[in-house]
């Protein structure tokens, strides 16, 4: 039954009703109205005010309209059923929004549209990206989200903004080169949606059925058209029955990898066979049933690729793909099963000359920038003694987790050192040694502490990688967003890959470990958590996962190549190493919105989520 004020309302309201807009008291009221302050994680914009007619008047118990917009009452996704019928103020894309709504959005009172576009352009004349505006993100349908393409430039900082992505080919070398894209997204399974209903409850119920959902996917990867295809939380009988084979039908291969626990999805790698060549595929389990500490069922996937193009050498990609766990006050697993991912890769990416093949990692790593665990990912090493497990994927402002991370975080037995390699001669010489100490009763404690002063709390990797992203957004220092719900808005996706010593992105000091390496020539750009929100966030009406599809587009540098390309800017980079595009990442988890506090987040322990 409806409220007793709510009753008097209805018979007090006196108006001129239009077909669609009918007032019933006798209807129970369910989901009609909702309660923006319900979500403190997430700044839902104001509500769009009714264009209620000209005869329409409030009764006294409102007081004055103003007082009623400010009540944060929003109405919407009406069932049948509803007591109120108005027109739909489902948040639709900027430009589908009533004036008023798009001026308060956006700050701006009364600047028009193509004045707005033009100081658009002008704000970003500084920047050294090159932007492209990408024809087939500008649908025509209804709460569509406009992302555009960066590019970057080979031998200008100057910015310009180009209609398609062609007519940037004049900064690219005549010579022919091996260009391919990559996308790493997670299309959200089933299972873990209904399992995990409470993040989205802003969204209507035919949103979030598969058969819905689906085409919108696939609709997605079709209109990225990505040359390799990194995916997570794919559903095992999803996959099975209709993903492979349409993936398939568009000229993939697909390798998959379940978890092993009792969750029914995993992660794929699908490349496009006109493009590449498969070498190997190599899973990775996390799970370690003589291991206490890898007790969780995440899983990683990495293949290594042939190129299909005329080369003077056999250059070689390796390709990976994870999804890291989810629980935030566990950090001690998420960076055992880094290094378990990372000592994979050791294993195949190596070349028969000793260097490495280039290296892209993609995936769903459930840590914010500037946490210490991405800190480790991109910097190579990471020093963990005194740091507390509950902060190493900087999830939470105010962590729960505060245990100190042991030394060392994983056990002798995994057989991967600090390194994150493989050690198993190491390991059996290492279990020999301590079965003679056990034996050896009288020199027992001098080897205990010979021992213990041998331990390490720093952690390292071989790899020197980049971000394909750089967490925000130059002119305004707003974060990036990768993924949007009801709880949450904040970046846990990322595309690594090893720059070649020419690429702007690569890491200061990089040794030149690769054969060649990866030139990054653009990106898909991302969001901010308001863009999000003017669709309702994710999922939406078109976009049916709660992440949003990354996108980038590279270069194989060869060897020789790259060495050149070196010596020619190893000079300038010194003058230009005092320069920087984006703001420092030491404090940016704290920018991030905290996607783990108390009830918020994912309801599983050891899940991936």
């Amino acid at each position: 039954m409806l409220p007793r004020h709510m009753q008097r309302l209805g018979r007090d309201w006196i108006a001129h009703l239009n077909s669609s807009q009918v007032f019933t008291l006798n209807s129970p009221v369910s989901t009609c109205m909702r309660w923006a302050g319900h979500y403190p994680r997430a700044s839902f914009p104001l509500p769009v005010p009714v264009d209620f007619s000209a005869n329409w008047r409030f009764p006294p118990f409102f007081g004055p309209w103003r007082q009623f917009q400010n009540s944060y009452w929003q109405l919407d996704n009406f069932a049948q059923s509803s007591c109120f019928h108005l027109p739909n103020p489902s948040m639709k894309s900027e430009g589908e929004e009533p004036l008023t709504k798009k001026r308060r959005l956006s700050g701006q009172h009364d600047t028009p549209a193509p004045e707005e576009e033009t100081n658009f352009a002008n704000q970003k004349e500084a920047s050294c990206l090159s932007v492209a505006q990408n024809k087939k993100s500008d649908s025509s349908k209804k709460g569509t989200i406009k992302r555009h393409w960066e590019y970057f430039c080979q031998h200008s900082k100057t910015m310009k903004i180009f209609e398609n992505k062609e007519i940037d080919q004049s900064n690219r070398e005549s010579e022919a080169k091996f260009d391919f894209t990559v996308m790493s997204y997670n299309i959200l399974s089933q299972n873990l949606l209904e399992d995990n209903s409470h993040l989205y409850k802003h969204c209507r119920q035919r949103l979030l059925i598969w058969t819905y959902r689906f085409p919108n996917i696939l609709q997605e990867i079709k209109q990225l058209d990505a040359d390799v295809l990194c995916l997570q939380e794919v559903q095992e009988d999803h996959y099975r029955k209709e993903i492979k084979s349409s993936l398939e039908s568009l000229g993939y291969h697909c390798e998959y990898k379940m978890r092993t626990g009792r969750k029914p999805d995993g992660c794929a790698i699908c490349f496009k066979t006109s493009k590449f060549s498969l070498i190997s595929s190599n899973p990775v389990e996390f799970f370690r049933r003589d291991i206490p500490l890898l007790d969780r069922d995440n899983v990683g996937l990495v293949l290594l690729l042939q190129p299909k193009f005329q080369c003077k050498t056999n250059a070689a990609i390796c390709i990976a793909n994870t999804h890291l766990l989810y629980n935030p006050r566990r950090g001690d697993i998420k960076l055992t099963q880094l290094a378990m991912l990372l000592a994979e890769i050791a294993s195949v990416a190596p070349q028969k000359d000793g260097t490495f093949c280039p290296i892209i990692i993609c995936g769903d790593f459930n840590s914010v920038p500037g946490s210490p665990l991405y800190r480790f990912i991109k910097e190579g090493k990471l020093n963990y003694e005194g740091l507390a497990i509950g902060k190493v994927s900087g999830q939470e402002q105010f962590p729960r987790g505060q245990r100190i991370l042991s030394i060392p975080i994983w056990p002798k037995k995994l057989g991967i050192s600090q390194n994150c390699v493989y050690e198993i001669k190491q390991q059996q010489k290492e279990e020999n040694a301590e079965e003679k100490m056990e034996e050896s009763k009288l020199n027992d404690t001098k080897e205990i502490v010979r021992t213990s002063e041998k331990l390490s709390s720093k952690l390292r990797h071989h790899f020197k990688l980049s971000s394909v992203y750089s967490h925000y957004f130059p002119e305004t220092g707003m974060p990036e967003v990768t993924t949007c719900h009801s709880r949450s808005a904040v970046t846990v996706d990322y595309i690594f890959y090893s720059a070649a010593n020419d690429d702007d992105a690569t890491q200061p000091g990089a040794v030149d470990s690769f054969r060649g390496g990866l030139k990054l020539l653009g990106r898909l750009a991302l969001l901010t958590e308001k863009d999000l929100w003017t669709v309702n966030g994710l999922p939406n009406e078109n976009n049916s996962s709660d992440h949003l599809p990354l996108l980038a587009e590279f270069r194989l540098i060869e060897r020789n190549a790259a060495l050149k390309c070196f010596q020619r800017t190893s000079l300038t980079r010194k003058a230009d190493s005092k320069e920087s595009l984006t703001p420092p990442l030491e404090n940016a988890a704290i920018h991030h919105r905290s996607f783990a506090q108390s009830s918020h987040g994912r309801t599983e322990e050891g899940g991936s989520r």
